[in-house]
């Protein structure tokens, strides 16, 4: 069960957004944007050379998954969270996933290499 929602996790949280990332900096037109920090973005991106778009791309995944395993790591009380006593847990299926999420999605991103 937790390998399942780890997988889920990956497919629709990193594996979706490497997609609209990528497809947004591709298609968009930059005339027009009106916001700022997208157009910085958009014009570094566009000064790439295609080795460094794929640099650029293998950066955003990387913190999509740290992020994602750190939020694991809190879930599963192996991370604390800053100034909070709250003590968080979470059931799938009504079922204890026994502190072990984090673990798992590493173990996941590890076996099917997707961290290079």
């Amino acid at each position: 069960m937790n390998e399942e929602f780890v997988k889920s996790l990956y497919k629709s949280i990193i594996e979706e957004n490497i997609e609209l990332y990528k497809d947004l900096f591709e298609t968009t037109n930059p005339t027009g944007i009106t916001d700022e920090y997208f157009e910085e973005v958009l014009g570094l991106y566009q000064s790439l050379n295609k080795d460094h778009k794929e640099i650029f791309f293998k950066i955003i995944e990387q913190t999509m998954i740290d992020t994602v395993s750190n939020t694991l790591g809190i879930i599963d009380g192996s991370s604390t969270l800053i100034d909070s006593t709250l003590e968080p847990k979470l059931l799938l299926d009504s079922k204890n996933t026994e502190g072990e999420l984090q673990d798992c999605f590493l173990e996941f991103i590890e076996k099917n290499e997707l961290n290079k």
